[in-house]
């Protein structure tokens, strides 16, 4: 077992996961690639080694990586240059977020599957090979959701998946858990989170990638919803595992992460939902929104919180614009997606350990 120290830590993820093989062949003289790989950064510098590198050491090479620098200021074009050539490069002059960052890459992605990975993971070797096998299984697998551990605690959970509740807000599903594998056998979620993710391009191609008003946050929310709206599957890929740092370029609960999250659940709320289960769920919905706000009052984040279901109001025409593009599309009956609800009340234990760790 190998071990790899990481901002200041000592890792043992799992054995044999550091290999060195050589360098994949330049993806830019290579026919067009099953997989693109898209990993944003911004100031992740320090994270690249074990990102990039673990890319280097998996089962399969059908893929290419691309590399977008989100206005960085550490170095990081340079470093890719010289450490990880065979990486393509898309620099952007400023910070666009991590969904407009996402469609930057895609605009340059040549694959039939598109993976989005954080800049702060780490793969296993059999990662990618994994991640695609269910959705080359089934063309209707649209999305695929791979399982993400916390890079500093091995045996916990970060995310198998993300999931929806009657209250309006999502999940990760498994974050915090010990890994005991609850999670082992493939199955059936609402979406991925975008750290680790896979989707088809042909699903894509119908529905759109991420929403770049949003940003940071919720973006693959908003993205699984369109996706499971037009019909689309989503399922796990529990062997395709990545060692995640959780928060590393956001900050955990900062004022930022509290506008973006508390904004842009009220986004993907308004562009996705069925009027008809909207209201059904208005009283769990609105009760839980105002736990949000009191909670970030609590924390001396009300301003952010505030300001977020402020930008809401000021936006509601571009919304509801976006709202009817997207119920054009929607293929499923209210009754079906009513069924992807988890309900509310499981989120109550959530709100009440957030409460106690304010």
């Amino acid at each position: 077992m190998t071990e790899r120290r990481q901002a200041g830590f000592t890792v043992t993820p799992g054995p044999d996961i550091f290999q060195e093989p050589s360098p994949p062949p330049d993806p830019l003289s290579s026919p067009a690639p099953l997989i693109s790989v898209i990993v944003l950064t911004w100031n992740g510098r320090r994270f690249l080694a074990d990102c990039l590198g673990s890319l280097v050491g998996q089962t399969m090479w059908d893929f290419e990586v691309i590399l977008v620098d989100n206005g960085s200021s550490d170095g990081t074009a340079d470093y890719v240059r010289e450490q990880f050539p065979w990486v393509r490069l898309v620099i952007l002059p400023e910070n666009v977020g991590f969904a407009e960052g996402n469609n930057r890459g895609l605009e340059e992605a040549r694959g039939e599957f598109i993976v989005t990975l954080n800049n702060d993971t780490l793969a296993r070797p059999e990662f990618l090979e994994e991640l695609v096998r269910p959705a080359k299984a089934d063309p209707r697998v649209g999305m695929v959701a791979a399982k993400m551990l916390n890079f500093f605690d091995p045996g916990r959970i970060d995310s198998v998946g993300v999931k929806v509740a009657g209250n309006g807000m999502g999940y990760n599903i498994g974050v915090g858990e010990q890994d005991r594998g609850q999670y082992d056998e493939p199955a059936e979620v609402f979406g991925p989170c975008a750290g680790a993710a896979l989707y088809r391009r042909a699903m894509l191609d119908q529905v759109g990638f991420f929403d770049p008003e949003f940003f940071a946050y919720y973006e693959d929310l908003d993205l699984a919803w369109r996706g499971r709206l037009a019909g689309w599957r989503c399922v796990t890929a529990p062997g395709a595992v990545v060692y995640h740092v959780h928060s590393a370029t956001s900050g955990k609960m900062s004022p930022f992460t509290v506008y973006q999250v508390q904004r842009n659940k009220w986004f993907t709320l308004i562009k996705n939902w069925p009027a008809s289960l909207i209201l059904r769920r208005l009283p769990w919905i609105i009760s839980f929104d105002l736990g949000g706000l009191v909670l970030a009052l609590l924390r001396g984040q009300g301003w952010a919180a505030l300001r977020a279901r402020g930008d809401v109001l000021k936006s509601m025409s571009r919304l509801l614009a976006k709202r009817r593009l997207v119920q054009a599309g929607r293929r499923l009956t209210t009754a079906e997606i009513a069924r992807f609800l988890v309900p509310a009340d499981r989120a109550l234990s959530t709100f009440a350990r957030k409460v106690a760790e304010r």
